[in-house]
Formats: C-alpha cells, structure tokens, sequence
C-alpha cells in the first residue's frame, strides 16, 4: 500500500507542476480535468501524510522504549504508542476506503427533479417538503441549489420541480436518493383525520460539462413560449421561456425561471445534456455488462426506497433496512445519517466484490 501510495503523491505533485503551466491554463478542458485529479489526489495525499507522520512517531516512541534508560521517560512513550497504534488502524481504513474505484462522477454537480406521484395534492405538498428538506441539506453542506423549473401544486408544494446543486461531491453524497419517497401522515386537505399513503419521485443526475457530452445543435429543436407563475411583467406577454426536444431520443428539458430567453436557454441546455449523458452512460453499462442490482444504487428508479412514517416520527430507507425515529430532524435537512450509511454500503460491496473477483 504504501508504494502505491508513494506514487500517488508523486502524481500530485506532477500534476501541481503542470497546473502552473501557461499551455495548461490557456486549455479550458485540459485545465478543468487536471484540477479535478489534482483535488481528488489532494484527500489521498493529505491522509498519506498524516499517517507518514503517525508512522514516524512510532517508530521514535519504540526507539525510546528501547533505548532510554529513564522509566519515567519510557512509561510516557509507551502511553504516546498507546494512543498512536489505533490512529495508525483508523487512518489504514481511512486509506484502504480513498483507495478503493470511485464513481467517475460523484465529484460533478447535479440536476435533481422531484415529481410528485399517487396522492393528488398531498403528493405534491410532500414534493414541496422533500425540496425543502434538499434545500436545508445543501445550506449544511455548504452548496448551492439554483432553480431551473418548477410546476406549482393547486394547494401547495409542487407537481414537479427541477434544481441544479453546485458544490464539492455533490453527485457522490446524492446519488442514493433517486427513486420513490413515500409519506404517511394526515394530510392537511384531511377532514376525517384519516393517514394517508402518498408518494414523490426523485431523479438525481450528473450535470455535465460541454466536453463530457457532445450534442449537434440541428438534432435539437427549440420552442419559446410565455412564462407562467411569479415574474412580474414578462409573464404571459413575452416568450421567454424555452423548451428544448433532442430529437434523436425524444429528451425534452425546459426553463422558464429567467426572465431572459438566453439564460432558459442556457439552463434548458444544461438539464438536456445531463440527461442525454445519463441516458447514453446507462446505454454503454448495459453494453459493457456492467450493469449489477445493487441494494443501494443503480437499480430502478421506480423502487421505493424510503418511508417517512409522521404519526411515529420515523423514517426507514429499506435499501438497507436503516431506521431513525427523528423524522423533524430529518425534514430540516439532517440527512446526514443516510448519506453515510449509504455510503458505507456501497464501500461494502465495492470490497466484496473485489474480493469475489
């Protein structure tokens, strides 16, 4: 491990260098990848670091105990090695996990859609919840959510609705909530005080640079209309919004959240480029056979994965059978638990198949 290591600081270190020169930073393309690598490099080489320094203090502490002749100065050598020998262990699994394939994508931003389901008007109000809840996730994380298109829901919340999330491993941290919510609870529009069953559905993708996907222009055809909604006096009176169909599969993405054509525009070519690429990606696994049922990921999209139970104050990802009992928490944007928990799964069986291979 430890020259495989050795050679990962020696690439960090190569691709520092090359980052400084002036081809480099005059190549858009070139430039963005290397300073992606170099900050993946970068979490590898810091952990490296510290367990170089870990190692070397055990090795003096050893050389005490061995050596010195004072027993008050061994006795507190031997306390430092007390401590050292487990921080060595932890940060050799700190390693071991930083080391294993990573998804090519969890480092990019994402395009999330939220789309309420069965329910009617509760649906779309637990829509406009799970947004939220997003929303206080991203504010925690320190990201950024922008809208790009939103259905408003005829008593709240949302019939559907579409954000872009910018920040630092974005995609690796959200890429486990695509698929099915679904609410228990005694809707507001409820007279009886009946719990009702209702459920939202959410897609996460990988927003992508121009380099990453290329789409010809002739196969896309553009369509400008009205905006609807908030906006002042360019709603209803000029065609600013923009929908945008790839003719080839049929995609279709919209914006209508700017006042100006150019920015929908923009954005509606953003949210179509994240989906040809999705689309095309999920082609080629396929093709390749490396398309696996995980229990976490990569499944299908229409699998319900998480309950939010609020007559018990639970939520239960049945994924991986993980339950807490603090759904307010959860619905201010303490989603952290899941993440992790998630995220180790996924660790487990990127070990478990390295080792059935």
């Amino acid at each position: 491990m430890l020259d495989k290591l050795e050679a990962i600081n020696q690439r960090y270190e190569n691709v520092n260098e090359e980052l400084m020169q002036p081809d480099v930073m005059s190549d858009l393309k070139r430039y963005k990848s290397l300073n992606k690598e170099y900050k993946e490099l970068g979490k590898i080489v810091a952990q490296y670091r510290n367990y170089q320094q870990v190692l070397s203090n055990i090795e003096n502490a050893r050389e005490v105990i061995a050596t010195e002749k004072d027993q008050d100065f061994r006795e507190m050598a031997k306390a430092e090695l007390d401590e050292l020998q487990p921080e060595q262990e932890r940060l050799e699994e700190v390693i071991k996990d930083l080391l294993l394939p990573k998804d090519p994508n969890d480092s990019k931003d994402v395009i999330m859609e939220i789309r309420a389901g069965a329910g009617g008007d509760e649906a779309a109000i637990f829509a406009g919840d799970l947004q939220r809840m997003y929303m206080r996730f991203a504010e925690k994380q320190g990201w950024k959510m922008e809208l790009i298109d939103a259905m408003d829901g005829t008593a709240g919340g949302y019939k559907e609705i579409i954000v872009a999330v910018r920040g630092e491993d974005v995609y690796g941290k959200l890429k486990f909530e695509s698929g099915v919510h679904r609410v228990q609870r005694v809707p507001a529009t409820e007279t009886q005080g009946r719990i009702h069953t209702s459920v939202a559905s959410i897609v996460v993708i990988p927003e992508v640079e121009e380099f990453d996907v290329e789409l010809n222009m002739s196969d896309i055809r553009k369509d400008y209309f009205c905006s609807s909604g908030p906006g002042g006096q360019s709603v209803n009176t000029t065609y600013s919004a923009v929908r945008l169909t790839h003719l080839p599969s049929g995609l279709v993405a919209q914006c209508q959240d700017q006042k100006s054509q150019l920015k929908n525009f923009d954005k509606a070519l953003a949210v179509l480029r994240s989906r040809v690429y999705d689309m095309e990606l999920a082609k080629k696994n396929e093709a390749d056979g490396i398309v696996r049922k995980s229990m976490i990921g990569g499944g299908d999209r229409s699998d319900k994965i998480r309950t939010y139970n609020y007559p018990q104050g639970r939520v239960t990802d049945h994924r991986i059978g993980y339950t807490v009992y603090n759904l307010a928490s959860v619905m201010e944007g303490n989603v952290d638990d899941f993440v992790e928990q998630l995220r180790i799964a996924e660790s487990a069986e990127r070990l478990q198949e390295g080792v059935t291979k």
